[in-house]
């Protein structure tokens, strides 16, 4: 039996082993429309029972031993690394992603997993003076339960990223994944922690509708929500959490600028800008969004990565050896398509693309664009480039902070102007002679403005600073003498 054998979670849910389920999904291929399986969906009455054993069982995973929490963590990367092309095909055919693209998202899962093992061993706390005659101390202990919603673009990265750190530090999760990738982004992970030797009960998997969503963050015994996706839906949950006094972490959209320097490698600077806007098919919240070229260059540049962007094909990346897969779904392709038309419609030219190709839409150009136009001023999560010209690196920096996102900046050409520009960016990211999707493990990842609450996934410190709590305590050697 494979790790995702369909006879072990098709119809089901997962909340202390698996569950059937009254209602279920199909798991859908976007290429083609193909039945690939079907998921149990929970309902917010599974959640609350969910909740409450979590909070239960967390308690015991908690006073697990470091060396025993940092093993289950190993095992799970060791897990991903022999199970890494079963798990590519699934983020091929489930989420439309190009090989390459599931490739590097696999290598991200197992790379999490080793560096989270070492989370359960790192120093928890500090020692802290006193003006008292005692010891004084602030100690990091878990949150408790942790609810993790999950996007569909990146769908096992983008919730593993949070389910590894917060199971290492000892807590319990709830996971909703997106149910277009509830396998992908779900049903991979319950298995691998489940084989991993995870005890029953800390990891709970709930795929579902908005319903589930609202349950998961309002159910009493989470403490902690972490939420990657829209900032429309960022904001309510953020509403939603602040009315609770629960903690809300929130990775949103980006609208991301790529700055050409003058004097850059014009050949490579639209090698960066293609690949930032068009791998997996600019679905990404990384991708990059706006070209920002200094005029000396912009012809040049633009002609560069419309050619670029003719020669990459398109088609189902499960079947032919293509540079951009399927969108999700058909709503969303009308929505990329639509914001290209009303921008043609209002003057922009169109310089390669603009059209779809079935289920897939063509690597997109878009020249003569403004900045009042959609294709500027909107996150399209689609794989189109709008090109802008600027004069100076003061009009540059104006331009790119002239934008309700800030999440990732790339800046390309001479070193000394562009650590000069980074200086005066908004942004949670900046990327020197690089393009502006990156992610690594150990790095702190989150945006400003509409992009987030910040830098909360990533790297020992940060993952502490998310998934646990601050206590503070004190010890003399003695009862201290007080006046009453």
């Amino acid at each position: 039996m494979t790790l995702l054998d369909s006879a072990v979670w098709g119809g089901k849910f997962h909340s202390d082993g698996w569950q059937d389920s009254p209602a279920e999904q199909p798991v859908t291929e976007p290429a083609t429309g193909d039945r690939l399986g079907t998921v149990g969906l929970a309902t917010p009455e599974d959640v609350n029972r969910a909740a409450a054993r979590a909070a239960e069982a967390q308690r015991a995973w908690a006073a697990t031993s470091p060396q025993r929490r940092a093993a289950v963590l190993r095992r799970a990367g060791e897990l991903f690394t022999e199970h890494a092309a079963e798990i590519e095909d699934w983020l091929v055919r489930e989420a439309g992603s190009v090989r390459s693209k599931a490739g590097f998202e696999a290598g991200l899962a197992i790379g999490e997993c080793f560096e989270c093992a070492g989370l359960p061993t790192h120093p928890q706390g500090e020692v802290l003076t006193s003006e008292e005659a005692r010891w004084s101390l602030a100690r990091r202990r878990p949150a408790g339960v942790v609810s993790v919603i999950a996007p569909f673009n990146f769908p096992l990265i983008l919730a593993l990223r949070s389910v590894a750190p917060a199971l290492a530090l000892g807590n319990a999760v709830l996971l909703k994944p997106d149910p277009r990738t509830a396998v992908s982004g779900g049903v991979v992970i319950a298995r691998i922690f489940e084989e991993a030797g995870l005890p029953a009960g800390v990891l709970h998997l709930l795929p579902g509708d908005g319903s589930v969503g609202r349950a998961v963050v309002e159910a009493p015994e989470v403490r902690v929500i972490s939420f990657t996706g829209s900032t429309p839906v960022g904001r309510a949950i953020g509403e939603q959490a602040g009315r609770l006094l629960k903690r809300a972490h929130l990775e949103l959209g980006g609208n991301n600028a790529l700055v050409v320097l003058p004097g850059a490698d014009v050949a490579k600077a639209a090698s960066a800008g293609a690949f930032g806007s068009y791998l997996h098919q600019g679905q990404i919240c990384m991708t990059t969004g706006r070209h920002i070229v200094h005029e000396s260059l912009v012809e040049e540049y633009t002609a560069a990565l419309a050619a670029k962007a003719e020669a990459l094909p398109v088609g189902d990346p499960a079947r032919e050896d293509v540079a951009l897969g399927p969108i999700i779904d058909r709503r969303q392709l009308e929505r990329v398509h639509g914001i290209v038309t009303d921008s043609v419609a209002a003057g922009a030219k169109v310089a390669a693309g603009g059209e779809t190709d079935g289920a897939c839409y063509r690597a997109t150009v878009l020249t003569g664009v403004t900045p009042d136009m959609p294709a500027w001023r909107e996150e399209i999560f689609g794989p189109v480039a709008p090109v802008l010209s600027f004069s100076t690196t003061e009009e540059a920096a104006r331009i790119v902070n002239d934008c309700e996102y800030g999440l990732s900046v790339g800046i390309l050409g001479d070193v000394g102007t562009a650590m000069k520009l980074a200086d005066r960016i908004d942004s949670g990211k900046v990327h020197i002679n690089e393009q502006t999707v990156s992610d690594e493990p150990n790095a702190p990842f989150g945006g400003v403005k509409a992009s987030g609450t910040g830098s909360r996934f990533g790297g020992a410190a940060a993952n502490v600073e998310a998934f646990t709590e601050t206590q503070w305590l004190t010890v003399r050697p003695d009862i201290a003498d007080y006046p009453f």
